[in-house]
C-alpha cells in the first residue's frame, strides 16, 4: 500500500505540472561554470502557497506528512536491503578500479558506452590503488552531502561534521560561510569530468587552480568516472597527474564502470528508469554497502522548501540549472523517500536544531514539525 501510495504521489502528470521545480544538485553532468563561489547570501523570495500550482503544492504537502512520522531505523529492513544490493553490486571489492581487480592488459569497457573499451597499460594501471580504499568493515555513520538549495541556512554543518565518514557530490564550495550549513569535513567527494572540461580547461593549460580547489577537502579522496565515457578518460589521468605532480594529500580513485553497470541494473529493477544513474545516488548506493547508519542531506528535487514553501536555489552555492533528459531525479528521490519511511536510511529535509549536532549512534529520531 505505502508503495503504491508513493508511486501515485509521483505520477508523471504532477511532475510535468511541477517539472520548474525538479531541479536537483546531483548529476554528473550539472553545468557548473561559475568561476567564483562567493559568500552566500540568502536570494530567495518568500513563496506564498497560493504561487505554487496545485499540483506541486500536493507534492510537497504529501511528502511532508510521511516526513513527520517518527523516523526509526528498521535493522532487519536495513540489512535485508543491505544484503541484496551487497549480492548484486558488490561495492566493497568492484566499486573502484584498483590494480587487484584491473590487471595490465585487460580491457575496461565503458558503462556509457558499452561499445567502447580501453586496454589496461602499465601506465594507466600505475594510477591504481593497490587495493580497495574502504575498510573491510563497516563506519558507524557516514553523511551523504548532495548540493541542493535546501541546505542554504540550514544550520546543518556541525551535523553532518559529526558523522564518521562524510561524502560529497562534484567538488561543492565550502567555505565562505557554507560550512555553517554543509560542514566541512570530507573523506569522499566526487568530480564530474565536465567540471574538469569546464571550469579548469580540462586541465590542458595551468593546473594550480584545480590544485588549490582541493584544499578545502583536505586528504580525501576523490571519485571520478573516469571510464564512463571514452573522452572522460584523458582529462581524468591528468587531474591523477596534477595531484601527484603538485603534491596534493588528496588521492585520486576511479569508478569502476562494471559496479555502475551492476548499480543501474539494480535500480531498474527497482522501478528506476533513466539515461544514468544521477552521483548522489551512486554514492548513497556506495554508502548503504559502507555504513551501518545512512544519512542523506541536500537531497531535495523541489524548488520549494518543504516547511515554509520558499523559493530555493537549485544549489546551495549558486542556481545553475541541470540537464533534465538525463537522470530521473523526480523518481529517484521517490525511491529514497521510500527507503526512508522503510527505515533503512534517514532522509534530512529538515533544518538542523543547534544542540542537536551528533549523528553517531543516532537510530532514532522524530520528523520536523512541517
Amino acid at each position: 500500500m505505502r508503495g503504491q501510495f508513493l508511486k501515485n504521489l509521483f505520477s508523471l502528470g504532477i511532475v510535468v505540472v511541477c517539472l520548474g521545480g525538479l531541479l536537483t544538485t546531483l548529476s554528473w553532468y550539472l553545468s557548473d561554470n561559475n568561476k567564483n563561489h562567493t559568500a552566500p547570501v540568502r536570494q530567495e523570495v518568500p513563496q506564498q502557497a497560493d504561487d505554487l500550482s496545485s499540483g506541486c503544492r500536493e507534492i510537497i504537502d504529501k511528502v511532508n506528512r510521511l516526513y513527520a512520522q517518527t523516523w526509526e531505523k528498521k535493522e532487519d529492513k536495513y540489512k535485508k536491503f543491505r544484503s541484496e544490493l551487497s549480492s548484486k553490486c558488490q561495492g566493497f571489492e568492484k566499486a573502484i578500479i584498483t590494480q587487484a581487480n584491473t590487471v595490465v592488459g585487460s580491457k575496461i569497457v565503458y558503462d556509457g558506452e558499452r561499445k567502447r573499451s580501453v586496454k589496461v597499460s602499465t601506465e594507466m594501471f600505475n594510477t591504481f590503488p593497490k587495493e580497495h580504499p574502504f575498510p573491510n568493515k563497516t563506519w558507524e555513520t557516514c553523511a551523504v552531502v548532495g548540493n541542493g538549495g535546501i541546505l542554504s541556512d540550514s544550520g546543518c554543518g556541525k551535523m553532518i561534521d559529526s558523522a564518521q565518514f562524510v561524502i560529497r557530490c562534484n567538488l561543492p564550495p565550502l567555505n565562505n560561510g557554507y560550512q555553517d550549513h554543509v560542514g566541512v569535513k570530507t573523506d569522499l567527494v566526487t568530480a564530474n569530468p565536465s567540471i574538469l572540461f569546464e571550469k579548469y580547461g580540462a586541465l590542458m593549460g595551468r593546473r594550480r587552480p584545480f590544485i588549490e580547489s582541493l584544499r578545502s577537502y583536505g586528504n580525501s579522496l576523490l571519485l571520478i568516472p573516469a571510464f564512463s565515457y571514452g573522452h572522460n578518460t584523458p582529462v581524468s589521468l591528468r587531474a591523477f597527474y596534477s595531484i601527484e605532480d603538485f603534491g596534493s594529500p588528496t588521492r585520486t580513485i576511479f569508478f569502476n564502470p562494471q559496479y555502475l553497470q551492476k548499480l543501474a541494473v539494480f535500480w531498474r529493477s527497482k522501478g528506476l528508469r533513466a539515461v544514468r544513474l544521477s552521483s548522489g545516488l551512486m554514492v548513497a548506493s556506495l554508502a548503504l554497502e559502507l555504513c551501518s547508519n545512512v544519512h542523506l542531506f541536500g537531497f531535495w528535487p523541489f524548488s520549494n522548501h518543504p516547511h515554509g514553501l520558499r523559493t530555493l536555489k537549485n544549489h546551495y552555492y549558486d542556481d545553475i540549472q541541470t540537464k533534465k533528459k538525463f537522470h530521473a531525479m523526480p523518481v529517484e528521490f521517490e525511491l529514497l523517500l521510500q527507503l526512508h519511511t522503510e527505515g533503512v536510511l534517514r532522509l534530512h529535509l529538515d533544518d538542523c536544531v543547534p544542540g542537536e549536532v551528533n549523528l553517531m549512534g543516532s537510530t532514532r529520531g522524530d520528523g520536523p514539525p512541517l
